[in-house]
C-alpha cells in the first residue's frame, strides 16, 4: 500500500505518539549509496529529537537484505515471539517483493506481516507493484467479504492510504513522491483485477477467435481460483511458476472451486462484464440472465474470456517492469521533505538533503537510470539530471538556502560569490552558514591545484578529450589564452594570485566558446544576479568556521570514495560488491566482503556530520579519481573498446588499479567518464547522437581475479524522457502526422454519415411506414453512434500507444536484458545489486555471457 505524499507526515506523528524509550527500537536499512546515508542522517536527527529508539543496518544487497529478513525482521513478529514493530528500508528493496523476502508473508500461513510495519523510501523505478497495491494483512473472510478488495484494511482503497487508516497491525508502506498517483493507474486497476481473478491454467492457446462455442461443450473446466493472490514481480507472466524461476514472489492464498458463472463473486462477474459494456452475447446465454436465474454460459467460453482478460491485465504488468530503470525523486529529499512539514528543518538537515541530491548526478541516476546526463547548450528546462522535477528539486533547495542563510546587509558591499567569485573561505571564525556559489564545472577545485581539478573533471575530459596529447596541449593552450602559467595553476587553487581568482570566470566565458564548453559556469547577469533571480545552475557551499569550506559536490564526492575504496590510499584496496536481485550462482565470500563495507559505511556515515572526517577522506577522493582518469585514458587511447550490435563493450584488467573497479559503484564512474567521451565523439562524428537522441550504451567489465569473476555495469546513453537531445524534427513530424491522421478520420466520419443518411432516405422511401422508418432511424443512428464510440477508442488507443513509447524512451534496460540473458543461457551470474544494471559473471562464461547480451534491446 502507499502513502501519498500530502499524509507523509501521518505515519510518523502515529509513532512519535505510540513509541516511548523502552519500545523495541525502529530497524533502519540503509543502502550504501550516499543519497541513502544523508537521508538516514535526517531520520535519525528525527528520531533523537523525539526519543524514539532505533538501530542502522547497512545493506549491501537482495543476498544481504534475506539475511536480515530472515534473522532480524522475522523474529520481530507477534505470530512468531517479538513484539512487532517499524522496519524502515531507505534506498532498500522498492524492487522486490519485500514480504516475501523479509519473510512477513509465509507460504501458507494466514497471519502475515505479525504486526510488523515496513516503510520503504526509494528511488528506484520500477516499483514492486505488490508493495505498492497490496503489502498488508487481509481483514477475516465473512460472508460479506470474501474477495481481496472486500477484505481490505480500513482506510486503505485501491492500495491508497488515505486519513482513516489505523497502524499498528503491520503491512508494507511505500511512501510516495507522487509518481505513483500521477503515473500508475492503469497498473493499479491490473493490479487489483488480477488478484481477484480466478487463477485458471494457461496452456497457451490462441484466444483470437470467437468465444461463441457451443453450449453443449461437456468440458467441466475446472480450476484453481487464488482469491487473494498477488503476481510476480518482473516481468515473468508468460512463464508457469517453477522451482527454477529465481524472482521473488508474493505468497499464495487459495482455495478450489469449479468455474461457472454461478460460482462467481460479484466483483469477478463484475471483471467479465468490462469489455464493451458485456461480454456476454446472446448466443453465449440459453435464456436471458436474472437475478433468480444466473446466466448459462458454458465453461469453455467463460474460461477463455477470463484468459483473454487475465492475460491483457498481465501485459500491463509486463509493460510496465520491462520499461527498464529509471530514478525518482533523491530520498534525502523525501526525508527533508518530512522534517519540513514537522517544522524542524534547520540548516544541518538541508545540507544533508543538498548533498543527497547532489551525489545522485555524481552516479548518473537519472531519470533515464544510470545514464550519461544529457549536456547542450540548447539545453531545455526539462533537459539533465531528472528533468523539469530536477530543475524544480534544484529551485526549491536555492530557496531554503535563502530562506534559512539570509544574506549579509549594511555594509554595501558586493560579496565575492555574486561577482563569480567561488567562495573558499568562511565569513567569520563562527560561520556555518550554506551559500549559492557559480561552481564551474571542475572537481574538488578548493581542495586541489586548478590544474589538476581541470584536468580529472569529467566535463573537461569529454570536452577537451585530455586522454590524448591533442587534448592535453589544447588544455594548456586553453590556460595560456587565460593568462595562466603552468606553475600558478599547478599551485593549490586556494593560495593562487587573488587577482588571478577574481578573473578566472570572465576569461574562462570569454574562451570556453571557442573550446565547446557552453556550460562551464552558471550565467551571472551584470548586475550580480543571474536572469530572474533564480540563480540556475548554481552550486551549493557550506563553511565549518576557519576549519574548511566545502561545496556539496565535494562532500558526495568524498563520502561516495570512502563507500568505494575505504581510507587506505596506499594500495588498491579490496573493495566489496555493493549491491546487486537474486542468487543464480552462490560466491561463498559474502562474509569477506561484508568485513570490507561494514567499516566502509561507518568511515562515511561519520564523516557526513564530523569535519575533520571528511576532510581526511580528501586524499581518498583524489587518489580514486587520479585512478579514473588514467584507466579511462588508457582503455581511450589503446582503443580497446568493442562495438557489438547493441553497445560498445570494454574490459579492465591490465589496469594497476583494476581492483578499485571490482566495486560497482566506482566501475559505474568509471563507465560514465568513458561514456561521456564516446557520446561527444559520436556528437562530433555525426552532427547529433546517435540512437534517435542517445548516445550508444556502453558496458564496462571489471576482471576480479580473486574471486574470479567479471563484476559488469551497463550505463544508458544518456538521452531519457527528460533529454535536451531528444530528435526535434522526428516529434515534428510525429505531430504533424497524428494531426493529419485525425484530419482524415473526421472526413471519413462525415463520408459515413453522408452515407448513412442517403440509406435512411431511402429506406424511409421504399417503406413509406414514417413510424417504421422513424424508429429504423433511430436503430441506426444508435449504429452511428457505436460506429463513433469505436474510432473514438482507436484515437484512445493511438494517443496511449504514443504515451507509452514516450514513457519507456530512453530508459536504461540492461537489468531487463540482464535477466532474460540468465533465463536463456548456461552462464553462471549473479544478480544481487539493487542497481540492476550491476552483475557478476563467472571468468569462463563472460563470453557466452556478452554474445547473448548484444542481441538484447538495452536502451528504450
Amino acid at each position: 500500500m502507499y502513502l501519498p505524499r500530502s499524509l507523509v507526515s501521518k505515519l510518523y506523528l502515529h509513532l512519535q505518539n505510540t513509541r516511548h524509550p523502552l519500545s523495541p527500537p525502529v530497524l533502519i536499512l540503509v543502502a550504501l549509496e550516499p543519497d541513502a546515508l544523508c537521508a538516514c542522517r535526517i531520520l535519525t536527527r528525527l528520531f533523537k529529537h523525539d526519543y524514539i529508539p532505533h538501530k542502522i543496518q547497512p545493506v549491501a544487497g537482495y543476498a544481504d537484505l534475506e539475511r536480515i529478513g530472515r534473522e532480524l525482521v522475522s523474529p520481530m513478529m507477534e505470530t512468531r515471539g517479538g513484539a512487532g514493530g517499524l522496519v524502515v528500508c531507505l534506498g532498500v528493496g522498492g524492487m522486490a517483493d519485500l514480504g516475501s523476502v523479509l519473510g512477513l508473508e509465509p507460504e501458507g500461513e494466514d497471519n502475515t506481516f505479525g504486526g510488523v510495519e515496513v516503510w520503504v523510501v526509494d528511488a528506484h523505478r520500477p516499483w514492486n507493484l505488490s508493495n505498492v497495491f497490496g503489502g498488508f494483512p487481509l481483514e477475516p473472510e465473512t460472508e460479506d467479504a470474501t474477495t481481496f478488495t472486500a477484505r481490505t484494511p480500513t482506510g486503505v482503497r485501491g492500495g491508497r492510504i488515505d486519513r482513516a487508516y489505523k497502524p499498528g497491525k503491520g503491512g508494507i508502506v511505500v511512501i510516495d513522491d507522487g509518481d505513483i498517483e500521477d503515473e500508475l493507474g492503469k497498473e493499479q486497476d491490473a493490479y487489483l483485477a488480477l488478484v481477484d481473478m480466478p487463477d485458471i491454467e494457461d496452456n497457451g492457446e490462441d484466444l483470437d477467435g470467437s468465444d461463441n462455442e457451443s453450449d453443449n461443450d461437456n468440458d467441466t473446466g475446472e480450476a484453481s481460483v487464488h482469491a487473494g493472490q498477488k503476481r510476480k514481480s518482473w516481468s515473468d507472466f508468460d512463464e508457469e511458476d517453477s522451482d527454477d524461476d529465481d524472482r521473488p514472489r508474493q505468497r499464495r492464498r487459495s482455495n478450489s472451486v469449479c468455474i461457472a458463472f454461478s460460482d462467481l463473486r460479484p466483483v469477478q462477474r463484475g471483471l467479465l462484464s468490462l469489455r464493451d459494456g458485456a461480454i456476454f452475447s446472446s448466443s453465449d446465454l440459453a435464456d436471458p440472465p436474472t437475478a433468480a436465474q444466473p446466466p448459462k454460459v458454458s465453461t469453455r467460453v467463460l474460461r477463455r474470456r477470463l484468459l483473454r482478460l487475465r492475460r491483457e491485465n498481465e501485459g500491463v504488468l509486463r509493460e510496465y517492469y520491462r520499461l527498464g530503470t529509471s530514478y525518482s525523486e533523491p530520498i534525502s529529499s523525501m526525508m527533508y521533505s518530512l522534517a519540513s512539514e514537522l517544522g524542524r528543518e534547520d540548516n544541518d538537515l538541508l545540507w544533508l538533503a543538498i548533498v543527497g541530491v547532489s551525489s545522485m548526478e555524481l552516479y548518473g541516476r537519472s531519470s533515464a537510470g544510470i545514464a550519461v546526463t544529457a549536456r547542450s547548450s540548447e539545453a531545455r528546462p526539462t533537459s539533465g539530471w531528472l528533468g523539469m522535477r530536477g530543475a524544480r528539486i534544484r529551485q526549491l533547495l536555492r530557496d531554503e538556502v535563502r530562506r534559512l542563510n539570509p544574506p549579509e546587509v549594511g555594509n554595501g558591499r558586493v560579496l565575492p560569490e555574486s561577482v563569480g567569485i567561488i567562495p573558499t573561505s568562511a565569513r567569520s571564525p563562527e560561520d556555518t552558514s550554506i551559500r549559492l556559489s557559480p561552481e564551474p564545472r571542475f572537481l574538488l577545485i578548493r581542495h586541489w591545484s586548478l590544474y589538476d581539478s581541470m584536468l580529472h573533471s569529467p566535463y573537461l575530459f569529454s570536452r577537451l578529450k585530455t586522454w590524448s596529447e591533442t587534448g592535453l596541449k589544447r588544455l594548456h593552450k586553453l590556460l595560456a589564452k587565460m593568462g595562466v602559467s603552468l606553475v600558478q595553476c599547478k599551485q593549490s587553487y586556494t593560495h593562487m594570485d587573488m587577482m588571478l581568482k577574481r578573473e578566472l570566470r570572465t576569461k574562462l566565458l570569454k574562451y570556453a566558446s571557442l573550446y565547446n564548453l557552453d556550460d562551464l559556469v552558471p550565467t551571472i547577469d551584470t548586475d550580480g544576479a543571474d536572469r530572474g533571480g533564480t540563480k540556475d545552475g548554481w552550486g551549493f557551499v557550506r563553511s565549518w568556521g576557519w576549519r574548511a569550506t566545502l561545496s556539496a559536490q565535494d562532500v558526495g564526492v568524498v563520502v561516495g570514495a570512502l563507500l568505494e575504496v575505504g581510507k587506505n590510499t596506499t594500495a588498491s584496496p579490496e573493495p566489496a560488491p555493493g549491491g546487486s536481485s537474486q542468487d543464480i550462482v552462490e560466491i561463498n565470500d559474502d562474509q569477506m566482503q561484508s568485513e570490507e563495507w561494514l567499516p566502509r559505511f561507518w568511515d562515511a556515515y561519520d564523516a557526513l556530520e564530523d569535519i575533520e572526517s571528511l576532510k581526511a577522506g580528501l586524499p581518498t577522493a583524489q587518489f580514486l579519481h587520479k585512478a579514473i582518469f588514467t584507466t579511462g585514458t588508457a582503455i581511450l587511447k589503446k582503443k580497446q573498446i568493442s562495438h557489438l550490435r547493441a553497445f560498445r563493450m570494454c574490459i579492465v584488467k591490465d589496469s594497476p588499479d583494476v581492483t578499485l573497479f571490482n566495486h560497482p559503484g566506482a566501475l559505474t564512474k568509471l563507465a560514465l567518464w568513458i561514456g561521456e567521451a564516446l557520446a561527444e565523439q559520436e556528437k562530433e562524428a555525426m552532427g547529433k547522437l546517435a540512437l534517435g537522441g542517445r548516445g550508444t550504451p556502453l558496458v564496462v567489465a571489471s576482471l576480479d581475479e580473486k574471486r574470479g569473476v567479471y563484476v559488469i555495469v551497463g550505463t544508458g546513453g544518456g538521452g531519457g524522457p527528460d533529454s535536451s537531445f531528444v530528435d526535434r524534427e522526428a516529434a515534428r513530424k510525429r505531430e504533424e502526422a497524428k494531426e493529419a491522421k485525425s484530419k482524415a478520420k473526421e472526413e471519413q466520419r462525415k463520408n459515413k454519415e453522408k452515407v448513412r443518411a442517403e440509406k435512411r432516405a431511402a429506406k424511409r422511401a421504399l417503406k413509406g411506414d414514417v413510424d417504421r422508418g422513424e424508429e429504423e432511424s433511430e436503430s441506426e443512428a444508435s449504429d452511428d453512434d457505436d460506429d463513433d464510440d469505436e474510432d473514438s477508442d482507436e484515437d484512445d488507443d493511438d494517443g496511449d500507444d504514443e504515451a507509452a513509447r514516450e514513457r519507456g524512451y530512453g530508459l536504461n534496460k540492461f537489468g531487463t536484458a540482464f535477466q532474460d540473458v540468465v533465463a536463456e543461457t548456461s552462464a553462471r551470474v549473479r544478480i544481487d545489486s539493487f542497481e540492476h544494471c550491476v552483475v557478476e559473471v563467472k571468468k569462463e562464461d563472460l563470453q557466452g555471457f556478452l554474445e547473448s547480451l548484444s542481441m538484447k534491446a538495452v536502451v528504450g
